[in-house]
């Protein structure tokens, strides 16, 4: 995924998705890692934001006219698993709820 992000977009925000028992300060440092390899510059090529929630507010917040905000990774599911815990959460009222902050 951050390999496509560095080659496609213009910038990323890199988030969290289900993290489970992983560390998710790991699994972030991996795929910024990845993106450094190619070359890519945090804080002017991608963002590394922990809170899935926040991290969308910000993109949407990033975004102008014409952009196009892609919030890859969860799909249909309307929840996170953190540690053995399933908690609700779902990216489109997210992005509803940031754009609805945005433009009242």
């Amino acid at each position: 995924m951050g390999s496509v992000a560095a080659e496609l977009a213009d910038f990323a925000i890199v988030t969290s998705d289900n993290p489970r028992t992983e560390d998710p300060f790991r699994i972030l440092l991996d795929v910024e890692l990845g993106l450094q390899h190619l070359g890519k510059r945090k804080g002017e090529d991608y963002f590394v934001i922990e809170s899935r929630r926040d991290a969308i507010r910000q993109a949407v917040s990033l975004a102008t006219p014409g952009d196009l905000v892609l919030i890859a990774g969860k799909g249909h599911e309307t929840y996170q698993i953190i540690g053995k815990e399933r908690h609700h959460f779902d990216d489109r009222e997210e992005a509803l709820a940031a754009l609805e902050s945005l433009y009242p």
